[in-house]
């Protein structure tokens, strides 16, 4: 089992409407493991969930190319904000459960750390927002 790894970051209110975000706690380069997150496995009918618990999931089955499941990253990955392009892309491990947060360029300290919500494989741009459309939610910019 790969070990896991606590966030290179903290907590904070963005100062915008987005909320709480996760931000830099230190300088990060490219290429380097921001956090390693167990996560929970949900049942196929996570579709099924509250608008509110499922703005936190992940598609595992998607991501894993396996049965269809959601997941809920612990730590502090369910807690990126969404940026397209994103600073982090994800890496979901399927036999150890867990979801690899990893920088896709270099941060700076205090910047936030952000993924891409939409259905991306966890790449770091996408050429259409269809996340927000899909759940009816206004892209915050």
């Amino acid at each position: 089992m790969t070990n896991i790894k606590a966030c290179l970051g903290y907590i904070k209110d963005t100062g915008t409407s987005k909320g709480r975000g996760v931000f830099a706690s230190r300088r990060i380069s490219t290429g380097e493991l921001v956090e390693a997150c167990p996560v929970v496995l949900l049942s196929p009918y996570w579709a099924q969930f509250p608008e509110e618990l499922k703005r936190l999931l992940f598609n595992w089955g998607h991501l894993t190319k396996g049965e269809p499941a959601g997941c809920l990253a612990l730590g502090w990955g369910s807690m990126y904000n969404h940026a397209n392009p994103a600073n982090l892309r994800y890496v979901a491990l399927a036999e150890e459960q867990q979801l690899h947060f990893i920088a896709a360029r270099d941060i700076e300290i205090h910047e936030e750390l952000t993924i891409n919500y939409n259905h991306t494989g966890g790449n770091v741009s996408s050429t259409d927002d269809v996340w927000f459309r899909k759940h009816g939610v206004a892209l915050i910019t």
